[in-house]
């Protein structure tokens, strides 16, 4: 089942099922479902699945029907109906945006290229691993191989565990993907995000797997990995649509960026899911819900798993406003699609805190 939030403007929020080219509109048959968390804590006070819940929902009578192809087509925040990504909360402050990487092994490689001075850039995209742990990314990955994927029961090796915000960095699909005036590039990050939320009683409920650009500032990063962490404090993408049947073996994704109409990068195909990464879905999952503050009730988690590929190390641009990035995984989803835009010019001047 394939699931997506949307916004009647002048009516609202909307929760809605995927059907074909079409989108059926399950608020417009109980006014309480207004977002998926919504649907979750109704289906969980009742005992059921949220897919199970779901089915039921969409086959009442009457229920309004729109097309894929114009909530696909639509800008936040004009006048036709327009989607937003595929889990957020009414309160952003509810939402924990985070992420593991050093996941993937095209990623390390990136990674280890980026963090070593005087490197030579490989453009050859064989995601294989580098000779010997020289550096501090590369030895991490070396643990994940050796412990990652851990026996049922077990608790393995930690992977790199990153913050990104609260759900004010999340954007959805046409929306907009911020360069802060003050950093120094984007960079896009084609990956697989969970998508979960925490029942009443503490439990961590995966709800599925959507499309997901994790937004970075990869010059920053290469100057010292320990600007890892400002590297990701800025907006991120995830959608159209949240996938409740993908079981996290493999998937194909592809990344493209347009300028004026014209391509400018191809990733190729880029292999995404536990058979191409050096830690199990498990282990992500208990490294990030084994810290009690992530288990409170009702809170909502969007988890992004790591990239097999950037563009930052092969390229000789950088990105600018305009720039159209579309990330594609055809057996999965519809593609999701962002604009770059630039940062707020106030942002330019450094802040000045005052005594209270």
């Amino acid at each position: 089942m394939n699931i997506v939030q949307f916004e009647i403007p002048g009516e609202g929020r909307r929760v809605g099922i995927v059907n074909g080219g079409h989108v059926v509109d399950v608020t417009s048959g109980d006014s309480q479902l207004r977002f998926v968390a919504d649907v979750f804590a109704v289906a969980q006070r009742a005992g059921r699945s949220l897919a199970d819940f779901l089915i039921e929902a969409a086959a009442k009578d009457s229920l309004r029907s729109f097309s894929l192809d114009e909530f696909l087509a639509a800008r936040p925040g004009g006048s036709e109906p327009f989607l937003h990504p595929p889990l957020d909360h009414a309160d952003p402050h509810r939402v924990l945006v985070s992420g593991t990487g050093l996941t993937h092994t095209g990623g390390m490689k990136s990674r280890d290229q980026m963090h070593k001075e005087g490197s030579d850039d490989d453009a050859s995209g064989v995601d294989a691993p580098v000779e010997g742990p020289q550096t501090d990314s590369a030895r991490m990955f070396a643990m994940g191989l050796a412990g990652g994927k851990p026996a049922a029961g077990q608790r393995g090796a930690g992977p790199e565990w990153f913050y990104k915000g609260n759900g004010s960095v999340l954007r959805g699909p046409n929306d907009s993907l911020l360069i802060p005036d003050f950093t120094e590039d984007g960079g896009e990050e084609p990956e697989l995000a969970g998508l979960y939320i925490i029942g009443e009683d503490g439990q961590p409920y995966r709800l599925g797997f959507t499309l997901g650009n994790e937004w970075s500032d990869h010059a920053v990063e290469r100057v010292n990995y320990l600007y890892l962490a400002p590297s990701k404090l800025r907006t991120c993408a995830i959608g159209p649509e949240l996938n409740t049947d993908f079981a996290f073996d493999s998937l194909d994704l592809r990344c493209s960026v347009s300028r004026n109409g014209e391509t400018i990068y191809d990733s190729g195909p880029l292999l995404s899911g536990e058979e191409n990464m050096c830690h199990s879905l498990a282990n992500c999952e208990d490294h990030h819900f084994k810290y009690p503050q992530h288990r409170r009730p009702g809170d909502v988690h969007v988890h992004f798993f790591g990239t097999s590929r950037l563009s930052h190390t092969t390229r000789d641009w950088k990105y600018q406003p305009g720039d159209e990035i579309h990330i594609e995984a055809s057996t999965f989803s519809s593609p999701l699609v962002n604009v770059v835009a630039a940062g707020n010019d106030e942002s330019l001047s450094p802040v000045v805190v005052r005594q209270a």
